[in-house]
């Protein structure tokens, strides 16, 4: 009888508690009331901690997010995705491009190759206009005298008991003379222009073994080994493109110490120190040399075409002189570290990394694990301080406590889900920004199966597939119907191309045109085997459940059997996407604003543990693919985009699903702050730019006590 007196008055005493709980949670009024510093500070929730502060080191969104506000790069994304100068001012972009004076050719007449013979060939073409494409392009022509190189190689041999073993060997290498352009514009087509004048096979089969000398008598095992790295190690034909940095004068770190050139290379020297273990040394791997002009002059000279390459330096650049070596030696000293400790000791085991000094627009304050991080304004930023004087991430894993804590005004912003868009739109208390991201999802078909060879049953398949099923059951509308692999916010994505139509009976027409027939028990069937196959995804993720089973059926309804399954995201990926062993899978990629998707479909990367796990394997797609990341001049990368993405929506080996709409929330209070000249404030409303971003103008953000009418 007491069990039932406590059932019936538990929904009581749960409304009194509620209740009460509106006195103990202070509002957003109430909060400011008499309190004009939470005014100026903003607050955001953060489902995890930060684990390291340095931009060289940090992998993990909470930290990249402290450390974006507290350090700068030399270049960032305008609000049209373009490079703008930070840290830099401007920069040029040039070439540097080298050829081999090859005596063991002859030249398309039959004259001997020599430098200053070719030099003088090339120099009269160019005089003459016999380059159209170059005209303008080439501002100088140098020989270089031969020279000699010695280096040292890494080969697989056999230890003592003939396992397998990694070994050196050193090799000796007299390069011949070599030609030395000057390019205004880098041109990944110059040495093509130029093959009217040094002949069409000059490229071709260099003789290596005239020029090479080993230190040591060696198996022919490790001689094919060496040859093999010779073309990269001495191309006949080298492209070098350049950067020149022009550095912001004034700018300082916050403990007050000059910004100059000495901090890039530093920064990059320390990417590219192993014992670092830097995540972003692919990045920087195709620089050739990082080189001090002057204090406020950097050139950057690259190994190769890779125009991508220039995204790396949107990363924060390190204050040199607390991180160099004398600087590790003082704090190893004030920590009063052993010796042993001191052998291992590197910039991952610095207190830097919990006490970061960069040169954004907010410095750090203090790190409390697991609760917050505090960043305070700085007010000597080059373009002025932000309007916000303290920022604050707090850690709250729960997104119901990140919505209640939102709601009450303790954090100022509120990423919402799918569900709760729609509610928070119609409350007047709240401005609500929902813009797309940089994702998409997809089913992607194993292309190497004989069952989805075929473009055109794979693209039956997608018009099987009602998309706007998933964006109106899975995502509350809050989604895009997308065409091809690039996101459709960026200018890579050709706006041009169609969604495939939602068509069953022509979907089912094209696989009957390819032999397929519906048997006795309304599967199709050809030559005796059913139209069956296994669509895959990782367990935990709801929507691509509930992707796979939306389209189980609609296949089902054109005859196509597809059997369901779901693993644990180790398993999935260790198991069967790294192996290629599946059928289809239900994934999804999240993108950036690089229009390189050599990881994603070139044919070479579809091996074991590679992101083309799908097998799309298409010559013209690899030659785009290549051209796409070796050209510099924007618009022609945009033109080669549009071509990438038609051919790819075209042969479908993905049936491309949607991009999600990401929904965030602000109080209306917070407004953009325009100062005027006369020390009056504007206010405008809170915008996103074109890429859906509405924190690019964050510096400008600011609450006020009212809600202004805008």
């Amino acid at each position: 009888m007491r069990a039932k007196r406590w059932l019936l008055l538990a929904p009581l005493l749960l409304t009194i508690l509620l209740l009460q709980s509106y006195f103990w949670v202070p509002t957003y009024e109430k909060q400011a009331t008499g309190n004009p510093a939470r005014l100026v500070t903003y607050i955001e929730a953060s489902s995890g901690d930060a684990k390291i502060l340095n931009p060289i080191l940090n992998a993990d969104t909470a930290s990249s997010g402290i450390v974006s506000l507290t350090f700068e790069g030399l270049l960032d994304l305008d609000e049209n995705l373009n490079f703008r100068g930070r840290l830099a001012t401007d920069w040029t972009i040039s070439e540097k491009a080298y050829l081999f004076a090859s005596p063991s050719n002859r030249l398309p007449d039959g004259a001997e190759v020599t430098g200053a013979g070719l030099a003088e060939r090339i120099r009269a073409a160019l005089q003459e206009g016999a380059f159209t494409a170059l005209a303008g392009n080439v501002s100088s022509v140098e020989v270089l005298p031969p020279t000699r190189r010695t280096e040292t190689l890494s080969v697989q041999t056999q230890d003592a008991d003939g396992n397998p073993t990694r070994g050196e060997v050193e090799v000796t290498f007299d390069v011949p003379e070599r030609l030395a352009f000057s390019l205004h514009r880098v041109d990944q087509d110059f040495f093509q222009r130029l093959l009217p004048v040094i002949g069409d096979r000059y490229l071709e089969n260099f003789p290596y073994e005239r020029y090479l000398a080993f230190g040591e008598e060696v198996s022919p095992e490790i001689r094919a080994q060496v040859f093999a790295q010779l073309p990269e190690l001495f191309p006949v034909a080298e492209h070098n493109p350049v950067i020149d940095f022009n550095l912001r004068k004034g700018v300082r770190f916050h403990d007050g110490h000059d910004f100059d050139a000495g901090d890039v290379k530093f920064t990059y020297d320390a990417i590219m120190n192993p014992r670092n273990l830097s995540p972003r040394t692919s990045d920087f791997e195709p620089i050739k040399a990082v080189e001090m002009i002057d204090a406020h002059t950097v050139r950057v000279v690259y190994k190769r075409l890779f125009s991508p390459a220039i995204n790396a330096w949107t990363m924060g650049i390190l204050p040199e002189h607390l991180l160099n070596a004398e600087a590790m030696q003082r704090e190893m000293d004030e920590r009063g570290l052993s010796d042993a400790a001191r052998e291992a000791f590197g910039m991952r085991d610095s207190q830097f990394n919990r006490n970061p000094i960069g040169s954004g627009r907010f410095r750090f304050v203090e790190w409390h694990s697991d609760e917050y991080i505090h960043l305070r304004r700085n007010d000597d930023y080059w373009e002025g301080p932000p309007e916000y004087q303290d920022y604050y991430m707090r850690i709250v894993p729960d997104l119901l406590t990140q919505e209640m804590e939102f709601r009450s005004g303790a954090v100022d912003y509120y990423g919402t889900q799918p569900h709760q868009v729609a509610r928070y739109k119609e409350d007047d208390t709240y401005q609500s920004f929902s813009s797309l991201g940089f994702g998409y999802s997809y089913i992607g078909y194993n292309n190497r199966r004989p069952l989805f060879a075929d473009p055109e049953v794979r693209r039956a398949l997608g018009m099987a597939i009602n998309v706007e099923d998933f964006l109106r059951y899975l995502l509350y509308g809050e989604g895009e119907h997308i065409t091809g692999p690039y996101p459709p916010n960026t200018q890579w994505y050709d706006q041009t191309v169609k969604p495939l139509p939602y068509d069953p009976e022509a979907a089912r027409a094209l696989l009957e045109a390819k032999g397929w027939r519906l048997n006795a028990d309304g599967w199709l069937e050809k030559d005796g085997t059913v139209f069956e196959f296994n669509l895959i995804t990782n367990s935990g993720n709801p929507i691509r459940k509930n992707i796979m089973t939306i389209a189980q059926n609609a296949w089902k309804k054109i005859g196509v059997k597809c059997n369901t399954q779901y693993f644990e995201w180790a398993v999935f990926l260790k198991d069967f996407v790294n192996t290629a062993d599946f059928d289809a899978v239900v994934l999804g990629w999240s993108m950036g604003v690089d229009p390189d998707l050599y990881q994603l479909w070139h044919s070479s990367q579809a091996g074991p543990q590679q992101l083309n796990f799908i097998g799309y394997n298409n010559p013209v797609a690899d030659d785009l693919i290549v051209r796409i990341r070796q050209e510099y001049d924007q618009e022609v990368q945009r033109e080669l985009t549009h071509r990438l993405h038609r051919l790819i929506a075209e042969e479908q080996p993905y049936t491309f699903l949607y991009a999600p709409l990401g929904t965030r929330v602000l109080d209306k209070k917070i407004v953009l702050v325009h100062r005027n000249d006369d020390g009056s404030e504007r206010y405008e409303k809170i915008y996103p730019i074109p890429s859906g971003d509405i924190t690019f103008h964050f510096h400008q953000w600011r609450k006020l006590e009212f809600t202004p009418s805008l």
